[in-house]
């Protein structure tokens, strides 16, 4: 079983996982740069001993005008 210190790490890799794959349109990359904004912002301010609820309205903040200000093909690294 993982020890406790270890789950904020594997939660974040399994919601950047799950998001990865979003992003056709102009909200649904905001959207999913939200969601991977506010986990990674969450993470990071829990390792950092700060307030996780304020790690994760900064980084979904961040995250959603990112995903917002990109286009597809900027993302789609796959071409």
């Amino acid at each position: 079983m993982l020890k406790n210190n270890k789950l904020p790490l594997v939660a974040m890799v399994l919601t950047v996982i799950s998001l990865s794959a979003c992003g056709n349109s102009t909200g649904e990359r905001a959207l999913s740069g939200a969601g991977i904004g506010a986990g990674t912002g969450a993470v990071g301010a829990a390792v950092l001993g700060a307030n996780p609820w304020a790690g994760a309205l900064v980084g979904g903040a961040v995250g959603a005008g990112t995903g917002a200000l990109t286009t597809k093909r900027q993302i789609n690294l796959g071409n």
